[in-house]
């Protein structure tokens, strides 16, 4: 009897300290499940920032650096986590194509793209798209037409009313010219929808004054070392022009500087953009008139209506941000 009670003595104490053991130290898989609980909710907290992508042409054109700056204030104000993307210049459609395939491999929220080309990025975003990650179309507007056929849809574009701003400058120095005049017109990227209204507007408006002969239109590709060789060729074969519409600023710019190489002071030059030297050269004289598009309320409403659609709310399918026209009298006001 003596060794049973001792054995039973000894059986209680060593439950009892199990049972101590435990209530200290949780079994592995409790511990396992509670790690995994806690890591969930740390990276659910860490990546609660939405990612939205800024997919621009390049930030050589002052215009985009301004648009980058709307962005930015939009991050700021969303708590977005903004990575901003831009090709080496404004005809490395390849390398915006390249940046929206990285993106997607990233895995980002959305996407906010100006594009190069109004149809060779189509294919890459309906990519995008088919990834659940949102597109919102800035500046250029993305082909209508092509998208429909691609299969890229409900992507809400923000830019300004191109033809109708071209019409604006063009008309403004067309306004100026009471006698009959050649007139050259600097294109932008041919592939680019924007580049075609801007055409448009400016034909529209040089059309509606019978002393108006348009003589050249070339394209420029948007750059400013290439708009100073073109209107060069333009002059060897139309010497006696007496005005430009240029479809932007950087190829305004590069028209002026030729003009000021041959010290040619009478010729009227029209642009489109608003970039701070584009104002200095109104101001002197040597530029008559370009157009305010807001590229900072573009970039801003660009990542605003990509942070609404993540939140489930459908954008209007067209937005259209105000155009000032910019005179040396609007200058000076």
């Amino acid at each position: 009897m003596k060794k049973k009670g001792f054995l039973l003595c000894v059986t209680l104490i060593c439950v009892s300290f199990l049972l101590i053991s435990c209530a200290k130290n949780p079994t592995p898989a409790a511990t396992d499940n509670t790690a995994k609980s806690e890591q969930k909710e740390n990276s659910n907290a860490a990546g609660s920032k939405k990612n939205i992508a800024l997919v621009m042409k390049t930030l050589t054109n002052p215009f985009f650096i301004e648009m980058e700056k709307g962005a930015r204030k939009a991050e700021n104000e969303l708590g977005i986590n903004l990575i901003v993307k831009t090709g080496a210049k404004e005809t490395s459609i390849d390398q915006q194509i390249a940046i929206v395939e990285e993106l997607i491999n990233a895995k980002v929220d959305a996407i906010v793209i100006a594009p190069g080309s109004s149809t060779d990025l189509i294919p890459v975003l309906k990519k995008a798209q088919d990834a659940k990650i949102q597109i919102v179309n800035i500046d250029n507007r993305l082909d209508p037409k092509t998208m429909k056929n691609i299969g890229l849809l409900d992507v809400p574009f923000i830019s300004v009313d191109n033809e109708a701003g071209a019409y604006q400058s063009a008309k403004y120095i067309s306004d100026k010219i009471t006698k009959p005049t050649k007139v050259a017109i600097l294109e932008g990227i041919r592939s680019a929808d924007n580049a075609e209204q801007r055409k448009k507007g400016a034909l529209r408006a040089f059309k509606e004054n019978k002393n108006i002969q348009v003589v050249a239109m070339e394209t420029a590709n948007w750059k400013i070392d290439e708009a100073y060789n073109v209107t060069s060729e333009i002059f060897s074969k139309n010497p006696d022009i007496g005005a430009i519409f240029c479809a932007n600023d950087m190829m305004a710019l590069g028209a002026i500087q030729y003009l000021d190489s041959v010290k040619k002071k009478n010729v009227l030059v029209a642009g489109f953009d608003a970039l701070e030297e584009a104002l200095r050269a109104i101001k002197t004289g040597r530029m008559q008139v370009t157009i305010n598009q807001q590229a900072d309320v573009q970039g801003y409403n660009g990542i605003k209506f990509a942070f609404a659609m993540l939140n489930g709310e459908k954008q209007a399918p067209e937005t259209y941000v105000p155009m000032k026209v910019i005179t040396s009298s609007a200058l000076n006001q």
